[in-house]
């Protein structure tokens, strides 16, 4: 079944007057599972984790469509993730209605020094009467900053601010600095937060798994899926399902 950035992909293709065509990407048949060459599918070993946590995305306008997005590996992983695309002079009704939910407590993710002070709050309320909701802006940097400036209905909840100790392991595109994190590894930052650590631990496995894959069918060679992201995903994967079975 189609995920939420999946569908949003589908919505906004439908409404595009040609073609999209990433740069430096292949022009070859995709996937419509996992967005790459048939011949290096990955969906068989797509990993789901139950979570308590949501993720929202928003996403700037063809972010959706890029063959690099790794929104689409959050909404692989967690099944309470949504997919909105940002306009600046209107909002989807359904995004004001996740946003007023009231089983969610949405924490708009985004560095502290561009918010009010007292909107800023460094973790996640632990136990919570809510569920955690995850606002991430899945865009570029600059495009980012103005999706988090122009976003009025935004403006009444708290910001995370996010204080990693790790530089990003993303390798598909390239923003010139160790401390600007893809979508995924943000996403994964969260749910450890939230003590979501096998969704978290899911995420960070799985991002090297989709780099492998989609090099190397940019480059044209087969994927070694005995080399060590396959096998840390692996064993990922298989924690969890002895945990689960030792709590059942």
């Amino acid at each position: 079944m189609p995920h939420s950035v999946s569908l949003l992909r589908a919505a906004r293709l439908a409404r595009s007057a040609k073609p999209f065509l990433a740069r430096g990407g292949f022009k070859r048949e995709r996937c419509a599972g996992c967005r790459l060459l048939p011949s290096h599918c990955m969906c068989a070993i797509r990993p789901s984790v139950a979570t308590r946590a949501g993720v929202c995305l928003i996403m700037a306008d063809i972010e959706p469509l890029k063959p690099t997005n790794t929104g689409w590996l959050v909404a692989d992983v967690v099944a309470d993730t949504f997919a909105f695309g940002w306009a600046r002079t209107e909002v989807d009704p359904a995004l004001l209605a996740l946003l007023n939910d009231p089983q969610w407590q949405p924490y708009v993710v985004f560095p502290g020094q561009y918010a009010e002070p007292e909107r800023v709050v460094p973790s996640v309320e632990q136990p919570a009467a809510k569920r955690p909701l995850f606002i991430l802006f899945d865009a570029t940097w600059a495009e980012a900053r103005k999706m988090f400036r122009r976003s009025p209905y935004l403006d009444r909840l708290p910001v995370l601010s996010l204080r990693p100790e790790q530089i990003t392991q993303y390798k598909l595109r390239n923003s010139g600095r160790d401390d600007h994190f893809c979508t995924s590894e943000v996403a994964a930052m969260c749910l450890n937060l939230a003590g979501e650590h096998a969704a978290g631990q899911t995420l960070e496995a799985y991002l090297p798994v989709f780099s492998h894959h989609y090099l190397r069918a940019k480059n044209q060679q087969p994927i070694a899926w005995d080399g060590a992201e396959h096998q840390r995903l692996r064993e990922v994967v298989a924690a969890q399902s002895s945990q689960s079975s030792q709590a059942s």
